[in-house]
């Protein structure tokens, strides 16, 4: 008898620490859950000091795509001049 009360009770004490682990992985769980996707509004990036482009950095950018559209332009010309944009006037 004194057996068999020591193996229930060690059953016993197994079947609760299973539930206890399998209550503190929901616990997780759910506090994974809980947080959102978006963040927070105090969560804010900070602002940074510095501006945009300046004109004279606009102007030269600009005149740097100019010349990327020309040159591309002028290869394509060379491979297929059925494709060529007309110049403008």
């Amino acid at each position: 008898m004194l057996r068999r009360g020591k193996s229930m009770s060690l059953a016993t004490a197994a079947l609760l620490l299973s539930s206890l682990s399998i209550s503190i992985a929901r616990a997780e769980d759910t506090a994974v859950r809980k947080q959102s996707v978006y963040p927070r509004i105090q969560d804010q990036p900070l602002t940074s000091n510095k501006h945009g482009m300046t004109p004279d950095e606009q102007a030269e950018l600009k005149k740097k795509l100019i010349d990327a559209r020309d040159r591309q332009s002028q290869v394509r010309a060379k491979e297929s001049p059925a494709l060529a944009k007309p110049k403008k006037p």
